[in-house]
């Protein structure tokens, strides 16, 4: 017959082995966001396009990921309420380029608000304008070419013609852009000149998009605002399923 001591034995080993696998599992959870916070912080930080600002080479629905480490890392870099640290300026920094997609925090929104996405389009000094719809830095028209009409459907099916055109930027950077047919207040503006140490943001929407043209919230981008670099569409629910088209696609090429 077995013992009382040797019941006791089974029953404090048994309640240790369960003890050690809670532990493991804690450690292992522990380590899991650990990993994650570190990733997201320092690495690729996952995005998603809730607006049309950047049709038709962005699309609602589409699943990037943004490079943090392209431009160096600031406060806005880091995820959730680390965002609220007293730390300016950015650390590793790298100059970001005219043409590039980037994600920031518009200035004019509170430090754990929505993040945008937009074009660079200025650089510090830049003079920007635009005039009958056309783009201009420093005083130069930006060579805009017609491509073709895209047809920009709502989730009900219903479609809007809107003209599409190919940018190219002073460096040679090409992409597309929209025009509406009924031009926006936007179409004509003033003169915009960039003040050190900020950028001028821009949605290839162009009659579809809260950008630099607009002091709120927007308007001009202090670089430490500015998240990371969108280099990837890792997949996309624009079709209504995962669309095998934007697969992986890249961004800034």
């Amino acid at each position: 017959m077995e013992s009382s001591s040797s019941k006791l034995k089974k029953l404090f080993t048994a309640k240790n082995t369960d003890a050690d696998d809670w532990k493991e599992t804690f450690k292992t959870i522990i380590y899991a966001i650990v990993f994650a916070v570190m990733f997201r912080s320092f690495a690729y930080e996952p995005f998603h396009i809730p607006s049309g600002s950047m049709k038709s080479n962005l699309l609602i629905g589409d699943y990037l990921f943004v490079s943090k480490f392209s431009y160096g890392y600031s406060r806005y870099s880091l995820p959730y309420v680390f965002k609220l640290l007293p730390f300016h300026g950015r650390i590793f920094r790298s100059v970001p380029q005219r043409g590039d997609v980037v994600v920031f925090h518009p200035p004019g929104l509170p430090p754990l608000g929505d993040s945008f996405i937009k074009r660079l389009i200025g650089l510090p000094g830049d003079h920007i304008q635009m005039k009958d719809g056309v783009l201009y830095i420093n005083d130069k028209a930006v060579k805009k070419e017609p491509v073709d009409d895209w047809v920009d459907r709502d989730k009900e099916g219903e479609g809007a013609v809107l003209h599409r055109f190919r940018e190219t930027l002073p460096e040679g950077k090409e992409y597309l852009m929209l025009n509406a047919e009924m031009p926006s207040a936007v179409e004509n503006t003033g003169v915009y000149t960039v003040p050190e140490g900020h950028y001028f943001m821009m949605g290839d929407n162009r009659d579809n998009s809260r950008d630099s043209r607009f002091p709120d919230p927007v308007g001009y981008v202090p670089e430490e605002n500015i998240i990371g670099r969108a280099d990837l569409v890792l997949f996309s629910w624009s079709c209504g399923f995962i669309c095998p088209d934007r697969l992986f696609m890249r961004i800034n090429k």
